[in-house]
C-alpha cells in the first residue's frame, strides 16, 4: 500500500490480476503487458503460485499495518519479496554443473528476496510509520523496552539502536543464505544477482 499506484490497488483490483493471471498463464494476455509475461511463462519453466502468493501479500498490506512477532512478518516478506526470487529462478537458470540441489537454489533465491523486504523495512521504518504502519515485529518491539509510540515520533535511544543492530543482524542472516545460491546460477545471471546482493 505503498508507491505512487496506492490509491489503485484495491481488493477488487487484486480479484482482476488474479483472473488475469489464470488467463495469463493458459496463454490468454489481456494486454501488451501481459502478452510480455505470457512470453516468458511460454518459454521458461515458471510456477504460477509465486504470482498468487504475492497478490495475496498485497491483500495482507491492505488488511494489516502490524505483525505480531517475525513468524507473521516472514509471511508477508515472503509474499511480496520471497515470490520475487521464486519467479526469477526458472529464468536465470540453474548452471548445468552445479552440483547443489533445485531445492537449495530455490531457497537461496527465496532467502534473498526476504532479506531485501528486511531492508526495505528497515530502511523505511520513518516513511512507513507516517502512513501509520509499523513492520516490525511486535513481540520483539516490546521486548526492547519499545512500542509503537517511539517509532511514530522517531525517538532513536540506545534501545532503538539495540533494537535495530538485531534486526539488521537478522537480514544479514539472509544475505549471506542468499549468498550460497549464486554462483549454482547460469553464469550470465550470477552478476546481475551479485550486485543486487552487494548493493542492497
Amino acid at each position: 500500500v505503498d508507491g505512487p499506484n496506492a490509491s489503485h490497488i484495491t481488493p477488487t483490483a487484486l480479484d482482476r490480476w488474479s483472473n488475469r493471471l489464470e488467463d495469463l498463464f493458459a496463454g490468454r494476455p489481456y494486454d501488451m503487458y501481459d502478452a510480455a509475461l505470457s512470453d516468458t511463462v511460454s518459454k521458461f519453466p515458471v510456477d504460477m503460485q509465486p504470482f498468487k502468493d504475492m497478490v495475496e501479500g498485497m491483500r495482507m498490506d491492505l488488511r494489516k499495518s502490524r505483525y505480531k512477532n517475525f513468524d507473521e512478518l516472514y509471511l508477508y516478506c515472503y509474499y511480496v519479496a520471497g515470490t520475487v526470487g521464486l519467479m526469477s529462478v526458472p529464468v536465470m537458470g540453474i548452471a548445468p554443473d552445479s552440483k547443489a540441489s533445485a531445492e537449495s537454489v530455490y531457497g537461496a533465491a527465496l532467502a534473498l528476496g526476504i532479506a531485501n523486504q528486511l531492508t526495505n523495512i528497515l530502511r523505511d521504518v520513518g516513511e512507513d510509520s507516517r502512513r501509520g504502519r509499523v513492520y516490525l515485529p511486535q513481540d520483539e518491539l516490546a521486548q526492547a523496552g519499545l512500542s509503537d509510540d517511539d517509532v511514530f515520533e522517531g525517538r532513536v535511544t540506545d534501545k532503538w539502536r539495540t533494537f535495530m543492530k538485531g534486526q539488521i543482524t537478522r537480514a544479514r542472516m539472509f544475505f549471506d543464505e542468499a549468498e550460497k545460491g549464486i554462483y549454482e546460477l547460469n553464469s550470465a545471471s550470477r552478476w546481475p544477482v551479485l550486485a543486487s546482493l552487494l548493493l542492497y
